[in-house]
């Protein structure tokens, strides 16, 4: 089975091989892994088939789900399946601490590097300087590990981002630079939930990074796993299985993996789960209901 994850840098790059290996133990199929922009491509390459498995938030995938958005092109990706729930996606940012930005106003007339043009954070931040009135100079788009080099190098002033946290690359930077993190203020936020309704209050607690020195109060989208309508009732079961009752192999590959908790699933409310996963949550006590699975 081929699976989806996402650019360097960024937290599907490391999670997706740790629930990809758990799946391989429990079925004895082979899981390889694609690198691609994120979430908007995993969701499209899932429905096409040309990859099994794939990991999203759940605000492309109502995108995917309506063919709203500019990336879906007025086009229904009705073939991808909830499996199973991940984690929350915190936005959250930084700066390199000699710019002396620490707010997101103070955005104004910079640079950003927002990660990859069709992942979340590419999809998302954009439309989040907007909703606020931020009129940034300039936006770049790259992997995160190339974002990270160019706020290093000084040829962005800040790296907008979102994924599971400690996010990667903002670990790495953080032991070679001095960084400050970003905040919203309270008014933001309110203002993003009523532009984006799919945004939920979110807070990265402090020393989730080494120097972050107080909680970040943020918006977040949860993210799921999903899959091909097609893959067997029994096959996509033995998935689900093997990732909601291996918690500590799960942790131990990303931090995240705490939030992969079966009841979690309720942070889904729009996207069919497959039958062969809706059977595992039913079967250990979740009650999915009907309206909410499909073959």
């Amino acid at each position: 089975m081929n699976m989806g994850t996402a650019a360097p840098g960024g937290v599907y790059a490391v999670y997706g091989p740790g629930w990809g290996a758990l799946v391989q133990e429990a079925t004895g199929i082979a899981v390889s892994y694609r690198a691609t922009q994120g979430p908007n491509q995993n969701i499209i390459l899932v429905d096409r088939k040309e990859i099994e498995l794939g990991m999203t938030t759940m605000g492309p995938a109502l995108q995917a789900w309506n063919g709203q958005g500019q990336w879906t092109q007025g086009n229904r990706f009705r073939n991808i399946r909830a499996l199973f729930p991940m984690y929350d996606t915190p936005f959250h940012a930084i700066a390199l601490a000699r710019s002396n930005i620490s707010r997101y106003d103070q955005l104004a007339g910079k640079n950003i590097g927002v990660g990859p043009r069709a992942g979340t954070p590419g999809t998302y931040w954009p439309a989040i300087m907007q909703a606020l009135g931020i009129r940034v100079a300039a936006v770049r788009y790259g992997s995160g590990s190339d974002m990270g080099g160019q706020l290093g190098d000084g040829l962005i002033d800040a790296f907008p981002f979102a994924a599971g946290a400690p996010i990667p690359v903002f670990t790495e930077m953080e032991t070679t630079n001095q960084i400050n993190f970003l905040d919203f203020s309270a008014e933001q936020i309110t203002k993003l939930k009523q532009a984006m309704p799919e945004l939920s209050d979110a807070t990265i607690p402090k020393g989730t990074y080494r120097t972050q020195q107080n909680d970040i109060k943020t918006v977040g989208l949860y993210n799921f796993a999903i899959c091909n309508k097609d893959l067997s009732a029994d096959l996509v079961y033995e998935i689900v299985k093997s990732v909601m009752t291996n918690n500590p192999r799960l942790v131990a590959a990303h931090a995240t993996g705490k939030e992969t908790l079966p009841q979690n699933w309720n942070k889904n409310a729009f996207l069919p789960f497959h039958p062969g996963a809706a059977r595992w949550f039913r079967e250990n006590g979740h009650a999915i209901p009907d309206n909410l699975v499909m073959a």
